[in-house]
């Protein structure tokens, strides 16, 4: 059995989609159990996993369970030497490590006023001094990475690696929000919205389509900040271009509608993931 990886909303759980990237932009085979904050306390949902109570929660194939984001990210790294989770070298990766665990303990205000909402982009949102403090934090943090090691890449030490999983919410928040930053976190922001694995990400928390009211904030909503998906909707009758679905590669039984064709797949999820941004999904994109 691969590892399995435990999961909250992909709309709302920042933590979560840490965890989800740290093996899917690393090509870490890993399979999905996901948990509803609806549902009552996660430790409650995870008695088969102790000690294991929060979310993201890594239960290995070989029955290790790692409960934390940041020992999950060294872990892994341990395990799979070649991932390229950390920087090969020694001073991009001491930075890299410092960056981490610093997003890991620190930014409250920004955390507690500007929850990650990727179904929500507001307009006029007056952020707290505290909230731009933590934002001016972090573009510090992010300048001095890309200057010192960033090299061609868009990311923060060139290639992705762990600090990006780590740092693609706190992108989320500020894109979400609006949050004024400069040219090279807009930049990075940027980069993380255009990045497939993301859009992924925040497609299946749309394909869901759960909202929880405690993550809302009282500002006017806008367009979301990222790229615009190819246009697609789910239709109930057609004749289908693939027999098989794209991702589990079962019979069709659900299609969905993009540019005058017709494509199908195995279950509503399936085609709701897509038909919420379908160049996402390489699989999907290889049937066009």
């Amino acid at each position: 059995m691969p590892d399995r990886l435990f999961l909250g909303d992909y709309t709302y759980s920042s933590w979560s989609m840490r965890g989800w990237l740290l093996m899917e932009r690393f090509d870490l085979p890993f399979v999905i159990t996901r948990i509803s904050f609806d549902d009552g306390a996660v430790a409650e949902q995870l008695p088969q996993i102790a000690p294991g109570r929060t979310v993201p929660c890594l239960q290995t194939e070989d029955g290790a369970v790692i409960w934390d984001s940041l020992a999950i990210a060294e872990e892994l790294a341990t395990r799979h030497p070649l991932a390229g989770h950390w920087p090969s070298d020694p001073a991009a990766r001491a930075m890299a490590r410092s960056i981490c665990a610093e997003m890991h303990a620190s930014f409250g205000a920004l955390r507690a006023e500007c929850p990650m909402n990727l179904q929500a982009a507001y307009r006029d949102v007056r952020p707290s001094e505290a909230v731009l403090a933590d934002v001016a934090r972090i573009e510090t943090l992010w300048g001095l990475a890309r200057k010192r090691h960033g090299g061609d890449g868009p990311w923060l030490f060139g290639r992705y690696g762990a600090v990006d999983a780590f740092y693609a919410p706190v992108a989320a928040r500020i894109a979400g929000h609006g949050l004024p930053v400069g040219d090279t976190a807009r930049a990075y922001v940027a980069a993380h919205l255009a990045d497939p694995a993301f859009r992924r990400w925040r497609a299946m928390g749309i394909a869901r389509g759960e909202h929880l009211a405690r993550y809302e904030r009282p500002w006017a909503k806008g367009v979301w900040r990222g790229p615009a998906p190819l246009p697609a909707r789910a239709i109930e009758t057609g004749t289908s271009e693939n027999d098989l679905c794209p991702y589990s590669g079962a019979p069709v039984t659900h299609l969905l509608e993009t540019g005058g064709r017709v494509f199908g797949f195995c279950n509503a999820f399936c085609r709701d993931k897509t038909v919420a941004d379908p160049a996402a999904w390489p699989a999907f994109a290889a049937l066009l």
